[in-house]
């Protein structure tokens, strides 16, 4: 199907396009000599942006066959070129941590805390001696002066350089090969906005409670002023937002068609707004609208002016209903913002005239795009009522079976319609838009029961998706790939927001110049995901608020996502396809040989209900997967505890320090004490750590904790005895702080840990015996505390 072929274009193209990709070219060009450099630059500029095009249209289909194949390898190369330009940041990070040490043991003892404390302050501008010429393998890559590739990920850049020139080849022959078929077509899901007037044009079921609460705020004039009063509006808003096809305009048209028989409203006037809209366009709409005689056209003003003066001549003293469908939030910079903002400000401007008590009532697809309407201005925003899954059953049987009578005893068919149409509007996860467009189809076939049954077994979204898709395009690029990660979790899995966005973080989904800002920047993409609807606050669970992707989403972010994830889910038997970049396996049954074969995982995330005869997660698999699975950022161990824990102990094997790349590592089982190795501090990408369910952590005294300069987190419930934590400055999280005699665990360790945030909890205040040791904690200094 076509539509199909759009949204797989589409999913690939954001991708290639996505700032992350730039980013990384860009950063490779740096190490180019010019020849290199070009190669890189003509496909950064050039290449990509119109195989991007080309994957965008919907007749990519015609060639799909190619085009995955050529995809699948320019992923594939990309990902090892980040992995390159990662494992040489570890190798500068080392000759760092080399130059130190030596430095220390010729200075002695006495300085040592000294010069710790110094590199640690952030002053890491060391340099290190470097070789004036290239190794003789070193020929095409151009180094930095400071630092000298290693011979073998010199040769790796180099085929990696060799790979992407022979793609960028196959590139040019497949758009040429399908310009002929693209050429002049321009229907993708980017032109699938249509405009929308005040009558519905389709069933309206299950909307009444919906449109009588509405309505009855419409009255509701309590948060409404007097016209005449200074920085004030003589009317309201309410709005109502969701995502493509929930049913916004429909419910808007439902209000609208009532109060146009109510006396309330002396006008009831109906404009559909879009993305680009024109302010004098949409004044001559608004002319119309308010007239009494709807054949009389607006007189061709040339000057908004004029045009503001003869609409506040017919506003004038009225109270006024005005829906305005389909407003937009531009929220790419604060300039285009400002400029949206001033937009809507001049297009409501006519109706400050108004009588106290008007109403706005306003549908979008961004929660946030109400604040647009003006300051000054009384909001309630409301999101778009899921349909009781009953009255969903029965719209779609509106749309599927309109005329027939079902209920016929003595006709058979009509009864097997009615149970496989049942079937199949289980399949359309309550989307009023698919109840819309496959109840249509079916109609059109009501006397052709295997037609019904061909439609239940096939994947029916795809015919309704594009509307989605489109929501999905004007997404941030960084905000895609996020939303598509979360395809990795099941369905209806309740999403920690926090958690979530430290794995985004680790994975390298977050793009900004200041490194303090990521997980920042992160919540700001999740409140974008939030604000469309693409996620949906859910309650609360175990203290935490958790949020759910509805599924219809999840399909969304399935194939957005594409084989990078991959879920191993009870009674899954689907093979995980080789190139997988991110798995969750709920099964234990399914932790098994074939996971260590897949040598590309970034994201290793485990989670199963334990049982007493069944735990695959022990030590050797831990082995296996730190000698396998070396290139993974994200590794979490949930292991769910429903009966009595067990009183083992988990050692961890010292093989950890072969993850280089690894940034999230979350250990929540279920032993009674889990020891961590001293390599543990060979991580020096880490960013994340976490522990729970243990009664003890033991971690060795010769642990250098002095590496992990990356380190922002450390949450667990119990006692965190790691020596020395005084130096990872860069710590923002430490649920629990030990304090004991011993060098290396005294309250003094907390002196420096000035970006530390939250409420955390200091033990043993037994151990603090004067009032000097109490001040060198330096409370007074953390400045993000809330509590302690």
């Amino acid at each position: 199907m076509v539509v199909e072929g759009v949204t797989w274009g589409i999913s690939v193209a954001s991708w290639i396009m996505s700032p992350i990709i730039s980013k990384l070219l860009d950063k490779v060009l740096s190490y180019c000599k010019f020849d290199k450099a070009e190669t890189l630059r003509r496909l950064l500029t050039d290449i990509l942006p119109r195989l991007t095009l080309t994957l965008e249209a919907a007749e990519a289909i015609n060639h799909k066959k190619f085009f995955e194949e050529m995809v699948s390898d320019l992923k594939s190369a990309f990902y090892d070129m980040e992995e390159i330009l990662d494992d040489l940041e570890y190798i500068r990070h080392q000759k760092q941590l080399d130059e130190q040490e030596r430095s220390l043991s010729k200075k002695g003892k006495k300085s040592q805390d000294y010069v710790k404390k110094f590199f640690l302050s952030g002053n890491r501008q060391f340099r290190w001696r470097h070789h004036d010429e290239a190794s003789p393998s070193n020929q095409n890559i151009c180094i930095r002066p400071s630092l000298t590739l290693p011979a073998a990920l010199n040769v790796r850049l180099k085929d990696n350089m060799a790979t992407i020139e022979k793609l960028i080849v196959a590139a040019q022959g497949i758009i040429e090969l399908a310009k002929p078929m693209s050429k002049g077509k321009t229907d993708t899901a980017k032109n699938m906005q249509t405009h929308t007037t005040s009558a519905p044009t389709e069933k309206v079921t299950g909307r009444d409670e919906d449109r009588e609460r509405i309505t009855t705020m419409l009255r509701d004039t309590n948060d409404d002023v007097d016209p005449s009063s200074s920085n004030s509006k003589c009317f309201s808003v309410i709005g109502i937002y969701g995502i493509s096809g929930s049913g916004k305009t429909t419910l808007a048209q439902h209000v609208c068609k009532y109060e146009e028989t109510e006396d309330y409203f002396d006008l009831v006037m109906w404009i559909h707004v879009s993305q680009n809209y024109s302010v004098g366009e949409i004044f001559k709409e608004m002319f119309e609208a308010a007239s009494v005689d709807k054949d009389i056209a607006c007189p061709n003003y040339n000057s908004l002016d004029i045009l503001e003066k003869v609409l506040e001549q017919k506003l004038d003293g009225k109270r006024f209903l005005l829906v305005l469908d389909d407003i937009w939030c531009n929220k790419d910079d604060d300039k285009q913002k400002l400029a949206q903002e001033q937009k809507l400000s001049k297009l409501l401007s006519p109706f400050k005239v108004g009588k106290r008590g008007s109403k706005i009532l306003a549908t979008s697809r961004n929660k946030d795009a109400f604040s647009d309407l003006g300051p000054g201005v009384a909001r309630t925003v409301l999101p778009i009522p899921d349909l009781d899954e009953h009255v969903f059953l029965e719209l779609f049987m509106y749309y599927a079976l309109e005329g027939v009578n079902v209920d016929d005893p003595n006709d058979p068919d009509q009864i097997e319609l009615k149970i496989v149409g049942a079937e199949i509007a289980q399949k359309l996860k309550g989307s009023p838009l698919a109840a819309s467009t496959v109840g249509g189809q079916l109609r059109r076939r009501q006397n052709d029961i295997d037609f019904w049954r061909e439609v239940r077994d096939r994947d029916l979204l795809n015919e309704t998706i594009g509307a989605l898709w489109w929501s999905y395009q004007h997404l941030d690029e960084q905000v895609r790939r996020c939303f598509a990660y979360c395809s990795i979790f099941p369905k209806r899995h309740r999403l920690n927001r926090d958690e979530l966005v430290k794995m985004w973080v680790a994975e390298g989904f977050i793009q900004t110049t200041n490194a303090d800002d990521m997980e920042a920047v992160g919540r700001d993409y999740f409140h974008e995901l939030l604000a469309t609807s693409f996620v949906q606050p859910g309650g609360h669970y175990l203290g935490f608020s958790y949020y759910l992707v509805h599924d219809l989403m999840h399909d969304l972010a399935e194939q957005a996502a594409g084989s990078d994830c991959f879920r191993i889910e009870n009674g899954s038997i689907t093979k995980v396809p080789p190139n997988v970049r991110h798995l969750i396996v709920t099964n234990a049954e399914m932790v098994n040989e074939e996971i260590f074969k897949l040598e590309n995982l970034r994201t290793l995330i485990i989670d199963y209900d334990y049982e007493e005869s069944l735990a695959p997660v022990n030590k050797d698999f831990f082995e296996k997967v730190f000698k396998k699975l070396r290139k993974l950022r994200v590794l979490a161990v949930n292991v769910s505890w429903t009966g009595i824990r067990g009183g083992h102990v988990l050692e961890i094997p010292k093989t950890i320090g072969h993850l280089k790349h690894l940034r999230y590592l979350a250990l929540v089982m279920l032993e009674q004490k889990l020891v961590l190795p001293t390599t543990l501090a060979n991580l020096y990408h880490l960013q994340m750590l976490k522990f729970a369910n243990y009664s003890i952590l033991e971690v060795s005294r010769d642990i250098n904790m002095g590496n992990l300069t990356n380190l922002q987190h450390i949450i667990g419930e119990i006692e965190i005895l790691f020596p020395n934590i005084g130096w990872l400055t860069s710590l923002q999280t430490l649920e629990s702080f030990g304090v004991w005699t011993e060098h290396g665990y005294e309250l003094k360790q907390l002196g420096g840990l000035n970006k530390l945030r939250g409420s955390p909890a200091i033990l043993n205040l037994h151990n603090v015996k004067t009032k000097n040791e109490a001040q060198d904690a330096k409370l007074v200094d953390k400045k993000g505390l809330t509590g302690l």
